[in-house]
């Protein structure tokens, strides 16, 4: 399937009704479509997609548009929402501890590179504490870089450890032993896409 209709298809998907904060709606995907700016539409797609939830096939398309047209950080978002319709949203304000009190001594890439440890109050049997691994994704920043602070996405290794979260609740970063950055979770929600069997 070429590009224009992969973007079709991802357009008629999109309830007619819903516009952004900035009042783009479907209407304006089209008008970029019929005159060829298929990176434009994507991108306005994209936006679309953050103003409710929208199914899984929404995302897969656009996610291959994005390879289709090399474009490659939206092709990494857009298979990041296909991992939180799958398995929920987890948003956080991150705050990194600063090079002089951490292990990390450089910025880390904000798409979804980075694997560090969590505790989020999981224990072992013994009561002691356990970590559990989930990737980050920055919020309107290419980077991440020590003292920063910047929301987040968590995308967990296991989500089933993480349903317990609230809003409201503190969580700590590790990237070995030491403590890399406090986390103060924002959002979470369960998944939209529906399970196959």
């Amino acid at each position: 399937m070429d590009v224009p209709k992969l973007l079709e298809a991802a357009s008629l998907l999109v309830p007619a009704g819903i516009a952004t904060e900035n009042d783009i709606t479907i209407n304006d995907v089209w008008d970029y479509l019929t005159h060829d700016e298929w990176e434009v539409a994507l991108g306005l797609l994209e936006e679309l997609g953050d103003v409710r939830p929208l199914p899984l096939s929404f995302w897969e398309t656009l996610a291959t548009a994005a390879e289709h047209m090399q474009l490659k950080n939206s092709a990494a978002w857009c298979h990041w929402r296909c991992y939180e319709t799958r398995n929920g949203t987890i948003r956080a304000d991150l705050t990194l501890r600063p090079a002089s009190e951490s292990r990390r001594r450089t910025p880390f890439s904000g798409a979804g590179v980075l694997r560090p440890m969590w505790n989020i109050g999981n224990r072992i049997p013994t009561g002691e504490p356990t970590l559990n691994i989930a990737r980050v994704w920055v919020e309107s920043t290419p980077f991440l870089g020590p003292g920063e602070r910047a929301s987040v996405r968590l995308g967990p290794l296991d989500p089933s450890e993480w349903r317990h979260l609230e809003p409201g609740r503190t969580i700590t970063m590790h990237e070995d032993p030491t403590l890399a950055g406090t986390a103060v979770v924002l959002e979470v929600h369960g998944p939209t896409a529906t399970p196959t069997t």
